[in-house]
């Protein structure tokens, strides 16, 4: 990524939340709303989450993402989990790995504080999101979890993490 930054930052720092905004601009065109699910930015904090930002060389952020520390409770999740969240790249840098460096950085820092496995859930309507995942050793989730778990179109995925 020549010239690009990736920083981790709070998930209510502007560029998040401009960056956030943008994703949910794009799922209301995918599935007619956006992502109603329950975030507080304090879920992000290290060492229970983190967010990223990657910032171009001229210093706007095109591409974020984060995880956040789950545990057993009633919507599926698994003592020892980490939830992918808010993964997003600007249009005009898609096809440029940097999903797939953003979702690298998450899964070491993730495993670096312990959790056991990352889990995530998109919807069918984002193919190109589907075989990131797939291609990043995901595989879909043999029990639903999260706020869409019982929606027709929602697709979950988990990756375990080795000791």
């Amino acid at each position: 990524m020549p010239g690009m930054r990736m920083i981790p930052v709070a998930y209510d720092h502007p560029d998040a939340v401009k960056l956030a905004d943008q994703a949910q601009e794009l799922y209301a065109g995918l599935y007619g709303g956006g992502d109603a699910t329950p975030l507080d930015p304090a879920q992000f904090r290290p060492p229970r989450g983190l967010y990223l930002i990657v910032y171009d060389a001229g210093g706007e952020a095109v591409a974020c993402g984060g995880w956040r520390a789950m545990d057993r409770n009633g919507g599926g999740y698994a003592d020892g989990d980490a939830e992918l969240k808010r993964m997003y790249v600007v249009p005009r840098m898609r096809g440029r790995g940097l999903a797939r460096r953003v979702l690298a950085a998450l899964e070491d820092d993730a495993r670096r504080a312990g959790r056991r496995r990352m889990v995530l859930e998109t919807g069918s309507r984002q193919p190109e999101a589907i075989s990131l995942y797939l291609s990043s050793g995901y595989a879909p989730a043999a029990a639903k979890f999260g706020l869409y778990r019982d929606h027709e179109g929602s697709r979950c995925f988990t990756k375990p993490f080795g000791p």
